[in-house]
């Protein structure tokens, strides 16, 4: 009895020592890195800064147009009809003020890899930074394979403009063949390139910023000539009705095209390999959102202009409208620059997918070996041949295809993470300590009210989907505004040199309500995505990431006092 009763005391201590010690690893906070302790050399373990801001506005256009501008535009036409120029325009704004956030954190934070991760780390907590990488690592993984696929049925169709090759190419090669009632679909040439683009990758980023400048410029080149020859084309008339199914249609459409826009995240994952990154990556931002936005909307303009909306192809809008216009040879152009956006398209997303799982590899919350960086390629080959790998089998092997529904949860929940870290690293008042005269910290205060402007959000979007009473969605968009009232006179902000996001916290507040109304209007199952991954991301962290993080570099209590900064800023202030 004795026995027993001392082997229930020592596992109730074991069970209570698990939970707190989870907990006080789960709260840890990551110090903006400053020193040569916290960045790794640049000789043998860092990557080699050789990207400047031209280079860096090219992988933010290559990361972006592709599918959207090649397919997006004719399937939300069909719906919005010619007012897809306004669901293009409202997303673009939408991607703006989250670019603007991304804008400064890049510009405060070091050059070190992260992006997201980096920033929710410094910002909040070690767990919360793991269900961010998570929740991002789904979408790259899956969205590259997607990609993968389309390349490949592109580079099939072009190839069987040839006479000798048009009927003698097997479904297996490019289109895919499915086996086994649609469990599998065999497609070889999706997993041969991303063989050739992981190659391409892990021999340096010279070569790799090389590729796809040239292959950017050119589908910019071709877009910008498809522009120019359709407008000869245009028909005004087709305008007529503008907006044919109402306000309504436009702004599901804008939630759709949203995501053609996202790819600025991966200038700021470039941070390490940036040559300026404090002046350099704010410009690679903007610039490249704004290049993006201008090109979308030009190219909306001319397709609803040459044909009625509802003879807009959903496959191949472009391609389609100018053989029916009897351009045929334009079309050929189409499928080129199709081909040259989804190859950038793939290879920077597989290249900001390595350069996250290096930047987890040096915290511990990874396995050592994806930290490992080539001592004379200077590229993280352990962790891109992995990225690569995951993608290939997933290409080579299933549809991936019908898992979109699921895709965009980690761009959205990225989006609105990076702007609660600009609010949260503008106050002054980092500490946790409660004040004599409040119930709770000006800290916690701040987050509560964060969350209530998420939640206002994802209310509101629920009601505006599924048409609920209009009290209920402006009761919840009174609750975000009261929120951000209360964040704007109860907190006091900094104002960091450098590039300063405008308008905080209204503007990062803006956009997390609309980036998780946006939430709201994804499929259920996107939701149960969300969950059941968050569980397994927790149980990982629980088993292993705890363990084995670097506690180098995080505090456990609490923040500095002062705006986290690097050791220059910290001389400009003084």
């Amino acid at each position: 009895m004795a026995t027993s009763s001392l082997c229930l005391m020592g596992g109730h201590r074991t069970k209570t020592s698990f939970f707190s010690g989870l907990c006080s690893s789960a709260l840890r906070r990551k110090s903006l890195p400053g020193d040569d302790r916290s960045v790794p050399s640049l000789h043998g373990e860092g990557l080699i800064r050789r990207l400047g801001a031209f280079e860096l506005i090219l992988i933010g256009i290559g990361a972006s147009i592709g599918a959207g501008i090649f397919v997006v535009t004719g399937t939300v036409a069909r719906d919005a009809g010619p007012g897809v120029t306004i669901s293009f325009m409202l997303a673009g704004a939408a991607c703006v003020l989250n670019a603007l956030c991304y804008a400064e954190l890049s510009s405060r934070f070091p050059a070190v890899v992260g992006g997201a991760y980096l920033y929710s780390y410094t910002a909040f907590n070690e767990l919360t930074a793991f269900l961010v990488f998570v929740q991002l690592m789904l979408d790259y993984h899956i969205g590259a394979a997607s990609i993968a696929r389309s390349l490949a049925n592109y580079v099939v169709s072009f190839l069987e403009l040839f006479p000798f090759l048009k009927a003698h190419m097997p479904s297996w090669i490019g289109h895919g063949e499915e086996f086994f009632g649609g469990l599998m679909s065999i497609n070889l040439l999706a997993p041969i390139l991303l063989i050739i683009l992981t190659a391409i990758l892990c021999r340096g980023v010279r070569e790799s910023s090389a590729v796809n400048t040239i292959m950017t410029v050119t589908k910019v080149v071709i877009v910008i000539f498809v522009i120019l020859v359709g407008a000869f084309e245009v028909d005004m008339s087709n305008w007529l009705p503008f907006a044919p199914n109402g306000y309504k249609a436009i702004v599901t459409g804008a939630t759709v095209v949203f995501f053609a826009y996202v790819g600025f995240d991966a200038v700021a994952n470039s941070a390490e390999e940036s040559k300026n990154p404090q002046r350099d990556l704010p410009i690679g931002i903007l610039v490249s959102l704004l290049t993006c936005a201008i090109l979308y909307i030009a190219v909306c303009l001319v397709i609803t202009g040459m044909l009625p909306y509802q003879m807009l192809g959903e496959d191949a809008p472009l391609a389609e409208a100018f053989i029916a216009k009897g351009l045929k040879f334009v079309s050929v152009l189409i499928s080129i620059g199709a081909v040259a956006g989804l190859t950038t398209t793939l290879l920077v997303g597989l290249y900001v997918q390595s350069r996250l799982y290096l930047g987890l590899g040096r915290d511990g919350l990874l396995p050592l070996i994806f930290a490992k960086v080539h001592p004379t390629r200077h590229t993280p080959i352990h962790s891109q041949i992995w990225v690569g790998l995951v993608a290939s089998i997933l290409a080579g092997l299933f549809n991936v295809h019908i898992l979109s529904h699921i895709l965009s949860v980690g761009s959205l929940t990225g989006y609105s993470v990076v702007s609660a870290c600009v609010i949260t690293l503008r106050w002054k008042d980092q500490k946790a300590s409660v004040n004599s005269t409040r119930c709770m910290s000006e800290w916690h205060e701040g987050v509560i009210c964060i969350l209530l402007v998420a939640c206002g959000g994802f209310v509101a979007g629920l009601c505006y989907r599924f048409s609920i009473s209009y009290i209920f969605l402006v009761i919840a968009v009174l609750i975000s505004v009261l929120a951000a009232a209360a964040l704007q006179f109860r907190q006091s902000y900094a104002d960091p040199p450098g590039f300063s996001c405008p308008g905080v916290p209204l503007l990062p507040v803006v956009c997390i309500f609309f980036n998780i109304f946006l939430f709201a209007q994804l499929h259920q199952e996107a939701w149960a995505r969300f969950i059941i991954l968050s569980f397994i991301a927790v149980g990982v962290y629980a088993f292993y990431g705890q363990y084995h993080a670097n506690p180098v570099g995080t505090e456990s209590s609490s923040y500095s006092d002062a705006y986290h900064m690097t050791p220059s800023e910290e001389e400009v202030i003084s």
